[in-house]
């Protein structure tokens, strides 16, 4: 098992954030929503780059099959949302071959059966028009754009209902170390407040307010 994926997939995205925060890391993924807010995906990146079709046109997608367990199908699509790049027969595929999510800049179809399945799709919204004929595959595993971030092939993923957060390989074990201390940190306040303490308190005393402040 990969480690790193199991201690992102411990954290929530808020806790992420701010970690990127105080490591000046731009790793949040604007714009980038859960189809329904029961998703959650963590995995490494599997990255596919569109442009507008050609004539004739190219393929929306023949890489499915590509994609190794476990790791999150990552489509930029330039945050187009005339038309879609993903629909139910790719999520009955992702999903039985036990891929770890899909993640679109711009817009996927057939979100009843992703729901059904529980298979998490994230992106910035859904419409029926299909993308054949209109955008084409230009390149796999290269970098790309997700709301305004950038996701590099094998790069950490994690979405939940707060939306989706990248971390760049080169930096998952300086964010992770932060993410964690960030959350039992926030944890000790809590406890705190429980045990009587006032919030105000409690949060000064255990330096809630520069949590994620950008170190120097």
């Amino acid at each position: 098992m990969d480690q790193n994926v199991e201690r992102i997939a411990k954290l929530d995205t808020a806790t992420l954030s701010d970690a990127l925060d105080r490591l000046g890391i731009a790793g949040q993924c604007h714009g980038i929503k859960p189809r329904t807010t029961d998703f959650r995906l963590a995995g490494r990146a599997f990255t596919i780059l569109y442009g507008p079709a050609s004539n004739p046109p190219g393929t929306v997608g023949d890489f499915i099959d590509e994609v190794p367990e476990g790791h999150v199908i990552v489509l930029d699509n330039g945050g187009r949302e005339d038309c879609t790049v993903w629909g139910d027969i790719m999520t009955e595929i992702a999903h039985r071959r036990g891929l770890g999510g899909t993640v679109i800049d711009g817009i996927c179809r057939d979100v009843s059966l992703c729901m059904q399945l529980g298979y998490p799709v994230f992106s910035r919204g859904h419409w029926m028009r299909t993308g054949k004929d209109r955008v084409q595959v230009e390149a796999s595993n290269v970098p790309v754009n997700i709301g305004q971030a950038r996701v590099a092939p094998g790069d950490l993923l994690r979405g939940d209902a707060d939306g989706l957060v990248v971390v760049p390989q080169a930096h998952e074990a300086a964010v992770l170390d932060a993410a964690e201390e960030i959350a039992m940190v926030e944890d000790r306040i809590r406890e705190a407040a429980r045990g009587g303490m006032r919030l105000d308190e409690a949060r000064r005393q255990f330096g809630y307010h520069t949590l994620q402040t950008r170190k120097k």
